[in-house]
């Protein structure tokens, strides 16, 4: 089971009735008609989306498309970072659920804006994927057609990418802006294409 989850709360551009949750609901749809999706998912809060993940006997892969910073991903205003993987937190419970649900080669792919970026991300993907015991893969860059930065991180490994990759003011330990995907960029991929290149 390969399965998307998108934030669908993003319903508005300033005064236009459309927003990006529009653009990844026809991305999904894209997606699954394309075969590179079995299922795709409108969440409106992390309980809700992970809730829906357990739901499924077997996992394969999950993507999150939405919004992020650097060491975090967010359904509307709620940010899920690496302090959801500790227990006692509220959604520690569901992650370990869907956790069991993963197969064996598994990957998460959050395709959001910066998630992999700076030293928190670096933090975030190493503590991702240690407690899942499988990859976790995400973008050091602000993305949209394209999608720069692309790293995938092994369990157990050290990220390979400089943590200073994407940022454009500010420091690893203190950034305040990252810079849009093009093409020229590191590790960039175009927002039709589904799968991490090896060695990324």
């Amino acid at each position: 089971m390969r399965v998307m989850l998108f934030d669908r709360t993003c319903t508005t551009t300033g005064r236009l009735p459309l927003g990006l949750s529009h653009s990844w609901l026809v991305g999904g749809r894209l997606y699954r008609g394309l075969g590179r999706l079995d299922r795709c998912h409108a969440i409106g809060s992390w309980a809700e989306g992970l809730d829906r993940l357990a739901s499924f006997d077997r996992i394969d892969e999950v993507q999150y498309w939405g919004h992020g910073n650097w060491g975090l991903a967010r359904v509307a205003n709620e940010s899920l970072d690496r302090r959801a993987l500790v227990p006692g937190h509220p959604l520690h419970a569901r992650l370990e659920a869907v956790r069991e649900r993963m197969a064996p080669q598994a990957q998460w792919w959050f395709r959001t804006c910066d998630t992999l970026g700076a030293r928190a991300g670096h933090a975030f993907g190493q503590a991702w994927s240690d407690f899942f015991g499988r990859p976790v893969a995400g973008h050091t860059h602000i993305i949209g057609l394209w999608q720069s930065g692309l790293h995938r991180l092994e369990p157990g490994c050290a990220p390979h990418w400089p943590a200073s990759e994407g940022i454009t003011e500010g420091t690893p330990e203190r950034p305040v802006r990252s810079t849009w995907s093009l093409p020229s960029a590191p590790n960039t991929i175009h927002m039709l294409q589904g799968r991490v290149p090896d060695g990324w």
